[in-house]
């Protein structure tokens, strides 16, 4: 990309990575949200969805204005189907997580999909006396510890999809993904 506008260049590459970032995040807790049979999981994913839309909108239009030249400007298509795209999936994520909000059942075949899976998703509350609290993490090593990876973290009204460097506090809420044998390994750390 052009050189002399790396600074624009580089707002419109994270307003891109935030959109993949949590349309990924809406459909994990999507997902997450029906087999935890959360309304507050699946309210979350509809508060995302909103957050999404504005993100989308600034993103365009943020791209749309930027001073490019035409020739630079081809490069931009790819990342504004991107955006489209990301956008979609949160969409996607939205209406799955619809399910859980208006009180119906999932499809059986929904299901027995989840059901038949080899990956199974929990939510474990981190307790003062845990060996994750107050450790970020990485520190932790969950999934060296467990074999389970943590997609999002709930702390009080706020559901964040957690980096490494972020600090594990008591009384957050872990979701975590992976194979059924690491759930139990799992709720032992967060709650001895």
């Amino acid at each position: 990309m052009p050189q002399q506008y790396p600074e624009e260049f580089k707002k419109i590459v994270e307003q891109l990575a935030e959109l993949k970032n949590t349309s990924e995040l809406m459909m994990d807790l999507a997902y997450s949200s029906i087999l935890l049979n959360s309304t507050e999981l699946a309210e979350e994913v509809q508060r995302l969805e909103e957050y999404v839309d504005k993100l989308h909108t600034d993103f365009e239009l943020r791209v749309l204005t930027s001073k490019f030249t035409n020739e630079e400007a081809k490069g931009l298509l790819g990342l504004i189907r991107l955006g489209v795209a990301a956008e979609k999936i949160a969409d996607s994520a939205a209406q799955i997580s619809e399910v859980i909000l208006r009180g119906l059942e999932p499809h059986p075949v929904l299901k027995l999909i989840i059901k038949e899976a080899d990956e199974t998703i929990t939510q474990v509350r981190v307790t003062k006396k845990s060996k994750l609290a107050n450790k970020t993490l990485r520190e932790a090593q969950i999934p060296e510890e467990t074999g389970m990876w943590v997609l999002a973290i709930r702390r009080g009204e706020k559901c964040i999809r957690p980096k490494p460097e972020t600090i594990i506090e008591p009384g957050d809420i872990l979701i975590a993904s992976g194979y059924a044998e690491g759930v139990e390994d799992l709720k032992k750390l967060a709650s001895p």
